[in-house]
């Protein structure tokens, strides 16, 4: 087992999903109740991830943030250090990448929730944070643990995207997927299964979740 590779995809899990968290609540809320003219533009660019091949999201990923880019340069004269082929640049394209997969489980909860309570709630006084926190957030809590749970699986199982901006850097870059994909190029099938037992429990955890916590949902509806 290449223990540093998947305390690398583990730590990069947990951050997408925090920095996913608020951005995919407000995303989910604004497309889930309001109307704009741009709306279908947002949702079409959100759903991109879902269709393009995780090299080309990569590639675009890596010119974007690479030094010849603004973002990378202002990166670069800030912190010091370049921002693909790290850690941070992993995280930018890990929640570019999995935005889609917190984005449309949050918004269908989110839409879920009767319009009617919404209002009486408004019509009692309460203030839109008060409504969000003590009304909307319990009653969507099972989309958004389900969107974490993917996110955070698919962010474990990651590959092309993590390699487009990562690159291959032992300790640095290189997560479980990489490792697996190293260890069966280096006919290590042993060191390779075992890798891919553990992604593999991850991901039949992720299901499990997701599917109980939309049977809650159905539960509560009924």
């Amino acid at each position: 087992m290449n223990w540093p590779s998947l305390i690398l995809s583990l730590k990069l899990a947990v951050w997408t999903m925090v920095v996913l968290l608020p951005i995919g609540i407000v995303l989910s809320r604004q497309l889930a109740w309001r109307r704009f003219p741009a709306k279908g533009l947002v949702e079409a660019a959100l759903a991109l991830p879902l269709v393009l091949p995780p090299t080309v999201l990569g590639f675009y990923i890596l010119i974007t943030l690479g030094g010849g880019s603004p973002i990378g340069q202002f990166y670069d004269a800030v912190l010091g250090r370049s921002l693909v082929f790290s850690f941070d640049g992993l995280l930018v394209a890990s929640v570019l990448f999995n935005l889609p997969f917190v984005v449309l489980p949050m918004r269908r909860a989110f839409e879920s929730i009767p319009p009617e309570v919404r209002e009486a709630a408004a019509c009692c006084g309460m203030s839109a944070g008060r409504i969000l926190w003590r009304i909307e957030l319990p009653l969507a809590w099972p989309g958004i643990l389900s969107a974490l749970v993917l996110t955070f699986a698919h962010t474990i199982g990651e590959f092309g995207v993590v390699l487009m901006v990562g690159g291959n850097i032992p300790g640095e870059t290189e997560t479980i997927a990489i490792a697996i994909y190293d260890r069966v190029q280096a006919f290590d099938n042993a060191a390779a299964g075992l890798m891919s037992a553990v992604l593999l429990i991850v991901a039949l955890a992720a299901i499990g979740i997701t599917y109980a916590a939309t049977s809650s949902v159905g539960r509560r509806n009924i």
